[in-house]
């Protein structure tokens, strides 16, 4: 009975993760909203009652798919900006987090219909909310731990600030990467903003302790 509770649970994990991995392709192609449970399941290969034995609705499968995807993300950031010592190498660091963040054109698109649709819906705003607190918060920690070393220009305020500046680039840099698809320029654009806001502006380290 236990072996076979074992299979069940490696297949219904299976199913799971199947259906997660058509409806990424299918929410991107399409956006959310304009896409119903049919034609996930067909996209996966499963029936209604496989996608409702593992998710009572498209707002629950959207929830687990933008949380699975955004700690994918958060996790791959705090990798990035680990891999440096107790200082920081502005531009070394920052075309590793550029390089984890640019790369999936379709994650930008998911995110951004959850993002509207958390605009619309407190309950899901929370959400969002604490995932880019926890992302902001990965970035704060290496900056607190390198700043002994790696000074921060003033006008950012401190780590929480410079955190706050950076995902706010981020975003900005991503809206333009959404309309002309040019992942190479939003690339490079953004390198030089987070070069600019860590630094002096000249690209290299700043000079004022805070």
């Amino acid at each position: 009975m236990q072996a076979a509770t074992g299979r069940v649970t490696r297949r219904r994990v299976r199913t799971r993760a199947k259906l997660l991995e058509a409806a990424f392709a299918v929410f991107a192609a399409k956006g959310f909203g304009r896409v119903s449970i049919e034609e996930i399941c067909e996209a996966a290969g499963y029936s209604r009652g496989a996608f409702y034995s593992n998710f009572s609705s498209l707002d629950e499968l959207f929830f687990a798919l933008y949380q699975e995807r955004a700690e994918l993300i958060a996790g791959q950031v705090a990798g990035a900006l680990a891999l440096d010592g107790p200082g920081l190498d502005v531009p070394a660091t920052v075309d590793r987090v550029t390089d984890v963040l640019l790369l999936d054109r379709d994650w930008l698109l998911v995110k951004t219909d959850f993002l509207v649709h958390a605009a619309r819906h407190p309950e899901v705003a929370r959400t969002l909310l604490e995932h880019r607190a926890r992302l902001r918060g990965a970035i704060a920690d290496r900056l607190a731990r390198a700043r002994g070393r790696t000074p921060l220009p003033a006008v950012l305020g401190g780590t929480d600030g410079a955190a706050h500046a950076v995902v706010a680039a981020y975003d900005g840099v991503t809206v333009q990467l959404l309309l002309d698809r040019d992942a190479e320029h939003a690339r490079a654009w953004l390198k030089q903003l987070l070069t600019a806001l860590l630094t002096d502006g000249s690209g290299t380290l700043g000079h004022v302790q805070n």
